[in-house]
């Protein structure tokens, strides 16, 4: 018979995984579901959500002046309400009217492929500023559809068949696994270094690289996830520069991930592009780099805003990623005016500007104390050992799985014994972790990745209900 069947689609989608929302995301689901129709049927109130970075899901609150300046784009007439002025500052009035002068049509219209040029001069502007002056020629910026698309425009345009390969970090972010998956390249892995703070040895690098060669692959592109997901672990400047080197001698193009820029909380750390780097150190390499309005402090995930600055491609290429933009018509509106306002913020000085640093820290500083507590109660579990959360949302512990575990799954054969332990750990508290095996690991190893999102009236809950699990599941599996 014909039709489309699951043996008839295109085998890469079925190839495709991604983790953060797979199996024990789906069990979740149904428990939530149970929890509704009966409050009292399982062991505890609520499912809490630890397994992506959706800060407002959890009870993060939006930035004032991002939805001010939103409602106003959406909804010009507010202006002209008498009450306008007591409750939009003058700063947010003046933004919202430089952006719809500078757009056909309002929010409601379609923009130009690679964003309204208003916005992306607002993005270029605060990448400017961020970069210590290096210059930002818009014409070099896609406003995207969150990070996501940006990471699929960059596959779709590099992967010809599967003898084209990116290197990419192990454990990674799943998007760049799937990506590959769907666009037929190769992965190449690198594995970074759990015992030295998730460090990455170029001189590893190297090998990879040569190993992958030799196999016949074409290495187009490196991938750096800078703060790190799901180590969080943030690079010193140092490192950085000796990855632009190795990109400039071994010529790839370096895709930094940078999504997490603003989410730095070890001492002495703190962030620098991969674009300042390239350009301090007088190169033109090959650089796409990435944000979003999804991380940071503002957490604005559902917005789906984001933006790629291509650096040292020549026009051909260029205009190729522009028609590839087209096919989709353009970025949402309500998500390009949210980058550009990310990259452009309230200044000293000006009215919004004491609420939006007062959000921006308080959040800041919170998300620091509850990665200290989730990391000091996770290095508390027997067998469990963290490094510190240098920057990101995410903690990524390793666990040492009892061997009888260890049988029991490999006897059951559906799950891995990380991600079995995980269903054990929702099905027993209700939290939701991701098993290290949607990221790669260490062959022999396990961990999960858990987020540190959850507010600070509810992580201590976490730790408490991770801590009783994690007893009971050993003193069963001795």
């Amino acid at each position: 018979m014909g039709g489309i069947t699951v043996d008839t689609i295109n085998p890469n989608v079925k190839a495709m995984e991604y983790a953060v929302r797979g199996a024990i995301v789906t069990r979740a689901g149904e428990l939530e579901a149970q929890l509704k129709k009966d409050p009292t049927s399982l062991p505890f109130e609520k499912i809490i959500m630890c397994n992506i970075g959706n800060p407002q899901s959890v009870g993060q609150k939006p930035i004032t002046f991002y939805r001010q300046v939103l409602a106003l784009t959406d909804y010009p007439q507010l202006m002209d309400a008498p009450e306008a002025s007591k409750l939009f500052p003058a700063d947010v009035m003046a933004n919202a009217k430089h952006i719809l002068e500078n757009m056909k049509g309002g929010t409601g219209a379609y923009s130009e492929s690679k964003g309204v040029a208003a916005l992306r001069q607002m993005v270029a502007n605060g990448i400017e500023a961020r970069d210590g002056g290096h210059k930002c020629d818009i014409d070099d910026l896609w406003l995207t559809d969150g990070a996501s698309v940006a990471c699929h425009y960059i596959m779709k345009t590099l992967i010809r068949d599967n003898n084209d390969a990116v290197m990419v970090p192990i454990p990674q972010y799943p998007l760049y696994s799937a990506s590959l998956a769907l666009y037929g390249g190769t992965l190449v892995p690198y594995y970074l270094d759990e015992d030295k703070k998730w460090g990455l040895d170029v001189a590893d690098l190297k090998v990879q690289l040569d190993k992958a060669r030799a196999a016949g692959k074409e290495v187009r592109a490196l991938c750096v996830i800078n703060p790190g997901n799901p180590t969080g672990a943030a690079l010193n400047v140092d490192n950085q520069k000796e990855i632009v080197q190795f990109c400039k001698d071994e010529d790839v193009l370096l895709i930094a991930d940078e999504v997490y820029q603003e989410n730095v909380y070890a001492e002495g750390k703190s962030f620098t592009s991969f674009k300042k780097v390239v350009r301090d150190m007088g190169l033109d390499i090959p650089l796409v780099s990435m944000q979003s309005t999804s991380k940071g402090f503002y957490g604005e995930c559902g917005r789906r805003g984001g933006y790629m600055e291509v650096c040292g491609f020549d026009a051909g290429v260029k205009a190729e990623l522009y028609k590839l933009a087209s096919v989709g018509l353009c970025p949402n509106l309500g998500g390009q005016v949210l980058m550009g306002l990310v990259m452009s913020p309230p200044k000293p000085g000006e009215p919004s500007h004491e609420l939006y640093a007062s959000e921006r820290d308080g959040i800041l500083t919170s998300l620091k104390r509850r990665a200290t507590t989730l990391v000091a109660g996770l290095n508390a579990l027997e067998g469990v050992t963290c490094n510190e959360a240098e920057g990101a949302m995410y903690a990524f512990p390793k666990v040492t799985l009892p061997e009888k575990f260890v049988t029991e799954a490999a006897a059951g054969g559906k799950m891995a014994p990380d991600a079995l332990y995980c269903m054990k750990l929702l099905e027993s508290t209700g939290i939701v972790v991701v098993p290290g095996s949607g990221f790669g690991q260490v062959e022999g190893t396990w961990h999960f990745r858990t987020t540190f999102l959850p507010s600070e009236e509810d992580i201590g809950g976490v730790v408490e209900r991770l801590s009783k699990f994690h007893a009971e599941f050993m003193d069963k599996y001795r």
